[in-house]
């Protein structure tokens, strides 16, 4: 698959079959992040997978989902992601990580797609629950979500008409809308 088409394929996936996803798969997909470029080579990230039932529901329970679908308050039980990975920042090593979880994230997401995955980056985050419910220390601060699993609904890209908000159709089709090329380049002088 060339990148272009691995990108395309890199959506927000919001609904999952319930196939489990290895531990082997789960640390491959982090060990690529790790891999990948930090600000200043800090490598100020932590990753905490999540894969069993109650530690899911927990995950679950902590995160909201999919904004522009109202009355949607996310999948259903049986639609859940299968596992879970946690971006921690470690404030022993830095602070100010934004970068880092930018390209870590979207490296695990590329990763996953390539692998056949599904994956949801869920930054709307219940902080203070999940950090109790899991036990995370106070020095790793909770950046991201990655909600994981084997894709159950199908995602279309279209270029945006009159608005740039996601939507689903009766037949559970997942649109979502994107800038047209012309529509982004500036030309200079």
């Amino acid at each position: 698959m060339n990148f272009k088409n691995l990108v395309r394929q890199n959506r927000s996936c919001r609904r999952f079959k319930q196939d489990p996803i290895s531990d082997e798969l789960l640390m491959e997909l982090i060990d690529t992040a790790r891999l990948a470029p930090s600000a200043a080579n800090l490598q100020p990230l932590k990753y905490m997978i999540i894969t069993n039932p109650a530690g899911n529901s927990a995950v679950f329970d902590c995160t909201a989902w999919a904004g522009y679908l109202v009355n949607w308050n996310g999948p259903a039980p049986q639609e859940r992601p299968s596992a879970y990975i946690i971006i921690l920042t470690d404030k022993n090593i830095s602070e100010n990580s934004a970068i880092d979880i930018g390209i870590c994230a979207q490296t695990i997401t590329l990763a996953a797609a390539e692998k056949g995955l599904g994956a949801c980056m869920i930054g709307s985050i219940k902080r203070d629950q999940l950090r109790q419910h899991l036990n995370i220390p106070p020095h790793l601060k909770i950046d991201l979500i990655i909600a994981l699993g084997y894709p159950a609904e199908q995602i279309r890209l279209e270029d945006i008409t009159d608005s740039i908000k996601y939507y689903r159709t009766a037949d559970g089709i997942h649109h979502v809308p994107k800038r047209k090329l012309d529509d982004i380049i500036i030309k200079s002088l």
